[in-house]
């Protein structure tokens, strides 16, 4: 026991003392457990109650947990059933808006379809009329080339102006005051002659130089529209100068005669660009015309020949106003017969209802048995003579 195990700081430990250590360290853990061990008793004790409280507000928690969710389970269900009845109200108006909504877009739909249809018949229609008018085009683009390939030709174009002429003059002036290619006392044959009454005729000439007129207007220098313009004026006069030679004839002829212009624009050209050919025309007493002013002096002429027709009948016609005058005063007096037969039957009708107020105021007289007025002598109408039979 007293053997030595180890030296600690210069103390040699013993197996005694070490044995003693050992016991006293045992028993100083065991104190130390027993310590440890009531302290957790203790602790486990006041965990226990404090588990406990926290079970009892842990129930309590809960149940206040149930009873929340119970009200909100009621709320919810609350909830629900307004939101069901919101929707059922929302999906009613939804339904109906959607309804007339429906409705609005159908009569707009219908509308908006009757107004393309119109649109579309009116469209069909104008397309129509650009057709006929396109069709049109076609036949007068086709026509105007014919036309021009008519006016190329010198002799197929004074044959159109004739015609054009011979067309104004056969419509403004009655049958048999006119006459074409009439052959004058020098055996020329103008176009046309017009009749006057008492005076002599009128010539009227359909021939003109187109040909120059179409070069000047297709000039594009100075110098070509100067010599197209020289060209102009001497085909111009030598054509007056033809006229005036060969269809003025004094005592045969009027002292004028017209030259017909087919065309207004040529007309116009001349009397804006070319005034001393006109003038030239004026001096020999040829006139130029255009279709407008070939109608005007048609008709004057026609006038002419209306006051004739009115000269040559005024004695018919005197005569025939004196028998209208002698048949009005024949009328007269028949009227006046016949307003005398009217005031005659007037009076007649006035004397009748003289005589049914008599007779009417006498029957109510008899009526009511009041004969108080004053005597008057009356023819007495004597009764029948014999005896009445049964008949009678």
């Amino acid at each position: 026991m007293s053997e030595t195990l180890f030296v600690l700081a210069d103390t040699a430990v013993s197996v005694g003392s070490a044995l003693i250590g050992l016991a006293a360290l045992l028993i100083v853990t065991l104190l130390a457990l027993v310590i440890v061990v009531a302290r957790a008793a203790g602790g486990r004790a006041r965990d226990a109650d404090l588990q406990a409280g926290r079970t009892e507000e842990l129930e309590a928690g809960l149940q206040a947990v149930a009873r929340m969710q119970a009200e909100a389970a009621g709320r919810v269900q609350a909830m629900g059933e307004g939101l069901a009845a919101r929707q059922s109200d929302l999906a009613r108006l939804v339904h109906e808006r959607l309804d007339a909504v429906t409705g609005r877009i159908g009569q707009s739909m219908e509308a908006t379809t009757k107004q393309t249809v119109e649109r579309l018949q009116h469209l069909h229609e104008r397309l129509a009329l650009i057709d006929n008018a396109q069709k049109s085009l076609t036949e007068l683009s086709a026509q105007v080339t014919s036309l021009r390939d008519v006016l190329s030709n010198k002799q197929v174009r004074g044959a159109f102006g004739q015609a054009r002429m011979e067309a104004i003059v056969q419509d403004g002036l009655p049958k048999g005051s006119f006459e074409f290619q009439f052959t004058l006392s020098n055996n020329t044959r103008p176009d046309c002659v017009v009749f006057l009454p008492d005076q002599p005729p009128l010539v009227v000439d359909a021939k003109f130089p187109l040909e120059a007129v179409t070069a000047h207007r297709d000039a594009r220098s100075d110098e070509q529209r100067r010599l197209a313009a020289q060209r102009l004026r001497q085909d111009v006069i030598r054509h007056v100068n033809d006229i005036a030679g060969k269809y003025l004839i004094p005592g045969e002829t009027q002292d004028v005669a017209l030259m017909f212009v087919p065309a207004e624009s040529v007309y116009s050209e001349l009397h804006d660009s070319f005034d001393d050919v006109v003038q030239k025309a004026y001096r020999a007493r040829v006139i130029i015309v255009s279709p407008s002013l070939l109608m005007l002096a048609i008709q004057v002429m026609q006038q002419i020949h209306k006051d004739a027709r009115m000269r040559e009948a005024a004695d018919r016609i005197r005569i025939e106003v004196a028998h209208m005058i002698g048949d009005v005063g024949r009328l007269r007096e028949r009227v006046l017969k016949l307003q005398q037969h009217f005031g005659q039957a007037n009076e007649d009708v006035r004397q009748i209802l003289i005589s049914s107020e008599k007779v009417e105021k006498r029957a109510t007289a008899i009526e009511d048995l009041e004969f108080d007025g004053p005597e008057r002598t009356a023819t007495i109408i004597p009764a029948p003579v014999g005896k009445l039979g049964a008949a009678e």
